[in-house]
């Protein structure tokens, strides 16, 4: 059976951090960049917010709520907001990676430049919520420098957020080895096998893979922007055995 979702994406269900605010005020998440995936959201239910930094358009807030989405390119810091138990669908480019390594999270230049402290930081989320909301709060205080930065001096925001991401960047390279074999065997078997099936037509190639569910799932994930609920084919699919054709009769 195919343990790939559709297109090698990843999708999860996220329920934005709502539990109380951080220092700023905020119901929301870490800000947070990936160097390799796109990303997208889709809200589900509630109202909340997605805000963007990039280095052509500086600082967006998207407001969103039930039926809209957002898409965005890597190397855009992002921040997702909860105004009302807001949930999204979110979609991850290249499935798989940001868990291995794709993301990194906003804390500062103090907490960059002081590689452990880092560590300690990123990992708090692992003692459960109150972990997870204790590094959201760190993530939060230096957020709110970034903002300031954009409000009052443009030209030091996007120094500090171009420091950032090239910060990312740099760290990941000696890994470039390991995240081609992820695309190849993600994405890149998704495209292969998708070619072949055009190249092979009036017949029939490719894949030939039954339909698959993944099961509601009890599992959460405490993630950088809220709580998650990952689909995930490999770990809870099953065939669509004893489901109902169109007619109504059920399949054996």
């Amino acid at each position: 059976m195919n343990s790939q979702l559709i297109g090698g994406v990843g999708l999860s269900h996220l329920w934005v951090y709502h539990q109380r605010p951080g220092p700023d005020g905020v119901n929301g998440g870490c800000a947070h960049v990936h160097a390799l995936s796109d990303e997208a959201y889709y809200c589900v239910s509630g109202k909340g917010a997605v805000e963007l930094h990039d280095l052509d358009r500086g600082f967006v807030r998207h407001p969103m709520q039930p039926g809209d989405y957002l898409q965005f390119p890597p190397a855009t810091l992002h921040r997702s907001i909860s105004y009302q138990e807001c949930e999204f669908l979110v979609v991850m480019g290249n499935g798989g990676l940001p868990e291995q390594g794709d993301a990194r999270i906003y804390f500062g230049p103090e907490v960059d430049a002081a590689p452990e402290v880092y560590l300690q930081l990123k990992d708090l989320s692992s003692s459960g919520l109150e972990g997870a909301l204790a590094r959201r709060d760190a993530s939060a205080l230096a957020y709110q420098r970034l903002l300031e930065l954009w409000t009052r001096d443009r030209p030091a925001y996007r120094a500090e957020l171009s420091r950032f991401i090239g910060l990312h960047r740099r760290e990941l390279a000696d890994r470039r080895t390991d995240f081609e074999g992820l695309i190849l065997g993600g994405v890149g078997a998704v495209l292969k096998n998708a070619l072949a099936r055009v190249r092979a037509l009036p017949t029939a190639v490719g894949s030939t893979s039954e339909p698959a569910a993944a099961l509601a799932s009890p599992a959460r994930v405490y993630g950088m922007c809220g709580v998650l609920r990952q689909v995930t084919l490999a770990a809870n699919s099953v065939p669509l055995v004893g489901s109902q054709d169109a007619s109504g009769r059920r399949g054996r």
